[in-house]
């Protein structure tokens, strides 16, 4: 017997739309996060910024620095909430070597690139990035206008 859906919360929750104008993304991971009763439920209402966020390692585990997440207006008033509190993202151990390595010795950067939700749990899709170079960018502009542009056409030959 198949499981009713869950139709009100979106499988993706939030995405970083800047991280791929503003850097090279290499390779991709998904990561757990530690989140608190208040943020499950804020994140579950879409009120999460991930835009200006970036992992930091420290002691052997990766950490998301800089991440918003609002607290509902209707949360427990005995919780002291912090909406941009380090919050822990759980990633196997081969994993934060491989990152931790090319992040010390490659000048590589671990950015969150989307939030989504993965069953009944928060997951945390990240980045392997180098950052681009000014005329990488527009490049990458140039390319994507072309590409709008070559739509256009097609549409009004047919």
């Amino acid at each position: 017997m198949k499981k009713p859906s869950n139709d009100t919360a979106k499988p993706t929750i939030a995405l970083n739309r800047k991280a791929r104008y503003e850097y090279a993304i290499e390779q991709k991971y998904e990561a757990g996060i530690v989140l608190q009763g208040w943020e499950v439920k804020s994140v579950r209402a879409g009120k999460v910024q991930i835009a200006d966020s970036y992992v930091v390692f420290r002691k052997g585990e990766a950490w998301l620095l800089g991440s918003l997440i609002n607290p509902l207006l209707s949360a427990s008033t005995h919780v002291k909430t912090d909406p941009t509190r380090t919050r822990k993202l759980l990633l196997k151990k081969r994993e934060i070597s491989t990152l931790l390595g090319l992040v010390e010795r490659s000048g590589y950067a671990i950015i969150p690139l989307a939030m989504y939700w993965k069953g009944v749990k928060v997951k945390l899709e990240i980045g392997l990035a180098k950052g681009k170079k000014a005329y990488d960018k527009r490049s990458t502009e140039k390319d994507r206008d072309w590409q709008r542009e070559k739509q256009r056409i097609f549409k009004k030959s047919i």
